[in-house]
């Protein structure tokens, strides 16, 4: 029988599916495990229930109280006065017992919705604070790359302008615009005389990455465009250099 409170025992009892001798149970001395098992040995899961539930009280797991009222962890509480609460009692089962869902706690049509809905509790939450790290350093990476790229006078929309005019290039003005964008990109993966890193991307790839998050969409800015642009543009750069 469902109860607002019980008592350590009187949880033990229900867990183990011993309702019927309760009174039984409950006219022997129940204030430690050990006098359990010299009254009732033919049942081991009532001491091994009733050892859980103490463990946790002494340990801070379990919130308990006196007579229904929950008091602070670490409150002395006389064992004849120790209770906890139902829904603490639940609540305790489904963090360190996933495994168990005895009865009085958990109805036979609502345990396996409640099973399913903690593990994947869990798992979305694991889920969820990645996403947040990954989008963290992703946006990080973005805000550089529109600074920099703002800084040699390369905004949105000279971007695109640059992107759907590119026929109209001539050849010379295609030979700089590749130097500019080589030398952009070999200043972003450089280092300084110190040895300080001039921007946050570890390589070519990283820079691409970001550029095709940020402007999706953009026609001559698709991974693929940028791959060989990069390529034509640092080769380019390289053999002026000579």
């Amino acid at each position: 029988m469902e109860k607002l409170f019980y008592r350590p025992i009187e949880a033990a009892i229900r867990w183990c599916d011993l309702n019927t001798h309760e009174v039984k149970i409950l006219e022997a001395a129940w204030d430690s495990p050990e006098r359990i098992i010299n009254a009732f040995p033919q049942w081991p899961c009532l001491r091994a229930s009733l050892e859980k539930i103490l463990d946790a009280v002494r340990n801070q797991e379990l919130r308990y109280g006196a007579l229904g009222v929950t008091v602070a962890s670490g409150t002395p509480v006389e064992p004849n006065l120790l209770t906890i609460r139902h829904s603490d009692l639940k609540r305790w089962i489904l963090q360190y017992h996933p495994d168990q869902r005895p009865s009085f706690l958990f109805s036979p049509t609502a345990t396996g919705q409640e099973t399913i809905h903690y593990s994947t509790y869990l798992i979305l939450q694991a889920d969820r604070d990645a996403l947040q790290v990954q989008l963290k350093a992703t946006e990080a990476k973005h805000q550089a790359l529109i600074g920099e790229l703002n800084a040699a006078g390369l905004d949105h929309k000279n971007i695109r302008t640059l992107a759907e005019n590119k026929l109209l290039l001539s050849d010379q003005s295609k030979a700089t615009l590749l130097n500019i964008i080589g030398a952009l990109v070999e200043i972003m993966l450089g280092t300084s005389k110190a040895g300080r890193r001039h921007s946050i991307f570890d390589n070519q790839a990283s820079i691409v990455d970001s550029i095709t998050a940020y402007y999706e969409g953009v026609k001559g800015l698709s991974k693929r465009s940028l791959d060989e642009k990069f390529a034509a543009s640092r080769r380019s750069l390289a053999q002026t250099k000579r």
